[in-house]
């Protein structure tokens, strides 16, 4: 009889394939609060690995990071009319502390573009002042209605940046630099996700914004995630706030400012992007344990050989684990390595002993293969980087094979409903096809240009729409 198999099949329930591969990996489970979520050790690992690569990106490009209160008061977000109607529905407000009702309510932290720009009125006052560059890595709530574990929480965990700038030039360009030299290089060259970067729809644009980059990815059932933003607010929370400074020529103005952000999203993007029927599979440049070094038996020279070759392999500068709790079944502990997506196992028996070779099984591309001990050190490094790429062509592939030219409304529908993308022509589309499409639960991911740069407008001539359904 077959064993009954760990995870759901992806092909047979994709969101029960999901929800199985977060608790069984042992990422994260719901919190207490409907909406909330506890990050395990192993998933927040990921969330710090992820944390370290782009806090280096972010302070490479000149940004500095502050902290901002939880708490803000209700009457910010009201001082910037889009930005208040867009958050209205998702906010959480306090009225009580301490016993007694607050004078004003307060809202626990959505985005912070109300209170940063409260205290850059403050900082900024010349132009010497400019740009002012600020990161804070912090958590958000908004309150969210149909929650599922790092895709949609009512609390997650991410960075926010916000500038300051004399001129929209700046301020333009210093969006773009976020979007394409931080998030997309880390998301592609990091993560090994392959991402369309595009400008948003005025529809789908960040409430308050006047321009939205996004980057967006395909999932392993066809659907779309947005995986980080890049917001130019052009001068409308300047005005709200009364951000000025004085120019060089001594005139008061405007600042012109972005705000941008990733978050806790990345770990279902990995997840969902490369995970597969036996588990995840994790980028070796990301994975906190690149190689795990397993001895198949207890006997003290199997033991004395693995942990000498986890010894070589962190001297060669692999992320090694040696696991030689032979007091558990081999086969458990292989399979809870292959769930938890580890790019490579060494694993070391009496024979293997005996012929000088290990058995390495590369979690990417699959299968196994006998490898000599003394050239390990050599070897893993070499598998790993070929993994690395691996995993970004076949995403890549992915997307290629399940996205469709489509030339109507009808087509770009049919396409999504399909468990695919459609690019279909702007002109063709317009807002008035964006909302037809919206009716039937499909939207309008992100605008390109014919050659799939991004576009300088959203009614640039020969823009091109990517469709889908969306997480």
């Amino acid at each position: 009889m077959a064993k009954a198999p760990v995870l759901t099949p992806r092909a047979k329930d994709f969101p029960r394939w999901y929800q199985d591969l977060i608790n069984k990996a042992e990422l994260a489970e719901n919190g207490p609060v409907r909406g909330t979520m506890v990050i395990r050790p192993y998933g927040y690992g990921l969330w710090e690995r992820m944390q370290g690569d782009l806090d280096a990106r972010i302070k490479a490009v000149g940004v500095q990071n502050a902290y901002f209160p939880l708490f803000i008061p209700k009457s910010y977000l009201t001082r910037e009319a889009e930005h208040v109607e867009g958050f209205a529905p998702e906010l959480a407000v306090v009225t009580h502390g301490g016993g007694k009702e607050l004078e004003e309510p307060v809202v626990v932290r959505p985005t912070s573009e109300t209170i940063v720009n409260e205290y850059f009125s403050k900082w900024v006052q010349s132009y010497r002042d400019l740009p002012l560059l600020i990161n804070q890595w912090a958590n958000v709530v908004r309150w969210e209605l149909r929650p599922r574990l790092f895709l949609r929480t009512t609390e997650f965990l991410w960075q926010e940046g916000h500038t300051a700038h004399a001129t929209y030039e700046d301020a333009r360009e210093f969006a773009a630099r976020i979007h394409r030299d931080v998030y997309a290089d880390f998301m592609e060259n990091v993560l090994a996700m392959d991402v369309v970067l595009g400008r948003k729809t005025a529809r789908e644009r960040f409430a308050g914004a006047v321009n939205t980059l996004t980057l967006e990815g395909m999932m392993g059932d066809g659907k779309a995630l947005q995986l980080g933003t890049s917001h130019e607010l052009g001068q409308n929370f300047a005005r709200a706030f009364g951000t000025r400074y004085l120019s060089r020529d001594g005139e008061q103005e405007l600042v012109w400012q972005t705000s941008w952000g990733s978050t806790t999203r990345m770990i279902g993007a990995l997840v969902m992007m490369h995970g597969d029927d036996d588990g995840l599979r994790l980028p070796p440049r990301l994975a906190p344990v690149q190689a795990v070094v397993l001895a198949v038996k207890g006997d003290p020279a199997v033991l004395a050989a693995v942990r000498e070759t986890g010894d070589r392999l962190a001297a060669a500068g692999v992320r090694v684990h040696v696991d030689d709790r032979t007091d558990l079944p081999f086969g458990r502990r292989a399979v809870d390595w292959e769930l938890r997506g580890v790019p490579v196992r060494v694993e070391i028996g009496p024979r293997d002993l005996e012929a000088g070779t290990a058995t390495l099984a590369r979690r990417i591309p699959g299968g196994k293969e006998p490898a000599r001990t003394d050239l390990l050190a050599d070897v893993v490094p070499k598998a790993l980087e070929e993994d690395q790429a691996l995993l970004l062509r076949q995403a890549r592939e992915r997307r290629t094979a399940r996205t469709v030219e489509a030339r109507t409304v009808e087509e770009a529908a049919e396409a999504a409903a399909a468990g695919g993308w459609a690019r279909v022509r702007w002109a063709d589309l317009g807002p008035e096809g964006e909302a037809v499409l919206a009716e039937r639960a499909v939207s309008v991911r992100c605008l390109v240009t014919e050659d799939g740069a991004v576009p300088d407008a959203d009614d640039a001539p020969g823009n091109v729409a990517y469709v889908a359904r969306a997480y």
